[in-house]
């Protein structure tokens, strides 16, 4: 297939935020994208957008030596405007900073202005690199997306949707969200369901982190394969993920 019909990949960043429930499972961040929206609509998915040249200013600025600084601080802008919760700066915003920083960012503000005029200050540690997707679909946008975890801060905010790209934001298991999508009861994107059969297999936060020191961030691009006279989307079997085929015609890609 010729090279000229894939768009060149868009860097972005996702946020999966852990949230302990005792000896269940730990909850996660889910937000559903706005049925309106061009990529992923209806779909259930992680908080996350696009690396903006902004982020990628306050890196070269705060994060000079993080190859991830702009993805992880994308992925922390993200998080803020579409859920209302701050992660991965200190000291953490109170209620009424966090307000007027998410409302700035809704308007277009910088980040770095907004931290500086604040006092706060970018905490890198507190996002772990876990999964690195870049999917090539043809005569269609492409993402290269770096996935994060963390750890929900101690006094953060309840979520609270943006109701502009997502319509709902809320808290549930990974196999949960799983359980709905088999259910018909949910949508979920190709790359979004193989990580959260990845993230069910997980007790805790901690253990995410060890599974992704182990398997490291390689790009994955799906590819399709005919296996027994049927298509199959296929990822690496080495990446750390539990299923890597699914049926084409069952695949969601966006």
């Amino acid at each position: 297939m010729p090279d000229d019909i894939y768009a060149d990949p868009i860097p972005a960043a996702t946020l999966v935020l852990f949230r302990a429930r005792g000896s269940a499972p730990p909850d996660l961040l889910i937000v559903e994208r706005a049925a309106a929206m061009a990529f992923a609509g209806g779909a259930l998915v992680f908080p996350g957008g696009r690396v903006d040249a902004e982020d990628r200013a306050l890196a070269l600025r705060d994060l000079p030596r993080d190859e991830h600084g702009a993805a992880r601080i994308a992925a922390i802008r993200e998080m803020i405007e579409e859920a209302g919760i701050a992660v991965g700066l200190v000291p953490m915003p109170d209620v009424v900073q966090l307000a007027a920083i998410r409302a700035a960012l809704h308007h277009g503000a910088p980040l770095a202005g907004l931290l500086d005029a604040h006092g706060l200050r970018l905490d890198p540690a507190a996002l772990t690199p876990f999964a690195r997707w870049c999917p090539r679909h043809a005569n269609m946008r492409i993402f290269d997306t770096m996935f994060f975890v963390a750890r929900l801060p101690e006094g953060a905010a309840e979520p609270e949707v943006d109701a502009t790209e997502n319509s709902r934001a809320f808290w549930a298991s990974a196999q949960t969200v799983i359980d709905e999508a088999d259910a018909g009861r949910a949508t979920i994107i190709f790359p979004t369901r193989r990580n959260l059969e990845r993230l069910a297999r997980f007790a805790t936060f901690e253990e995410a982190v060890a599974d992704a020191a182990r398997h490291g961030t390689p790009m994955i691009t799906p590819w399709t394969e005919a296996r027994d006279g049927t298509d199959y989307l296929c990822i690496p079997e080495d990446a750390g993920y539990p299923v890597t085929a699914e049926p084409l015609s069952g695949a969601r890609r966006a």
